[in-house]
């Protein structure tokens, strides 16, 4: 069994988030892809405090008639900050057998030496890093973090990092949609359509709950320390 975890606050989900889900599935072959929705995101705070069993809905909406595709609200059942470290030894500890593969965007893999624990992550999973627009990891080696450089070889062939411990670094350049989730709560506050952005069900949700109506401005980008 191969299983690709794919982490994040989804405020809210979009069609970016479910390309990106269905390119990493297809390029390691992943069985199942688990969406799991942050609770208490400790790299920033949450715009508009937007309460998790909405977000929790939205990507269950979002996601609802693919078989390749699930959803865990581990983050929300296990309370306090949402460590991506935690919830991945969770689901290893679950499924001791099985072959766990982290996705996250570039822009996060090029910081995530400020991830909390984050050598471990290398240790109990492989990763799939997706290219996101405008930040291209260049050169992977000099993308990690000095601490662990040692722990990897490069295998130029396939553009691949492999770990000492049999684990790797996959990247995936894909198709780039910028779609942004604070583009698009800015727009859900301003009563402008955001037909296309995010499935229809998605759409229709968001509008029924009145969920960014009152969204507020974002704020100036401070240094932040990540999961």
């Amino acid at each position: 069994m191969r299983i690709g975890l794919m982490g994040g606050t989804f405020n809210p989900v979009h069609l970016a988030h479910l390309r990106i889900a269905e390119e990493a599935r297809e390029l390691c072959a992943l069985d199942r892809v688990v969406f799991i929705p942050a609770a208490d995101p400790p790299h920033k705070p949450l715009a508009g405090e937007v309460p998790f069993m909405l977000r929790f809905e939205m990507v269950r909406l979002a996601i609802r008639g693919n078989p390749a595709f699930e959803m865990s609200d581990i983050e929300g059942r296990r309370g306090g900050k949402s460590y991506s470290i935690d919830t991945i030894a969770s689901f290893r500890a679950e499924h001791p057998g099985a072959g766990l593969f982290f996705i996250i965007g570039s822009d996060s893999f090029l910081e995530i030496g400020l991830w909390h624990r984050y050598a471990e992550i290398f240790r109990q999973c492989s990763l799939i890093v997706v290219e996101r627009p405008g930040c291209p990891v260049a050169d992977p080696s000099a993308a990690l973090p000095v601490a662990i450089r040692g722990e990897f070889s490069y295998n130029a062939a396939s553009r691949r990092l492999e770990h000492g411990s049999g684990e790797q670094v996959h990247f995936l350049r894909g198709c780039p949609l910028a779609i942004s989730s604070t583009e698009i709560r800015q727009m859900a506050a301003a009563g402008h359509s955001i037909t296309y952005l995010v499935p229809p069900a998605v759409e229709a949700y968001i509008k029924e709950q009145r969920i960014y109506s009152e969204c507020p401005q974002p704020k100036p980008k401070q240094q932040r320390s990540r999961p």
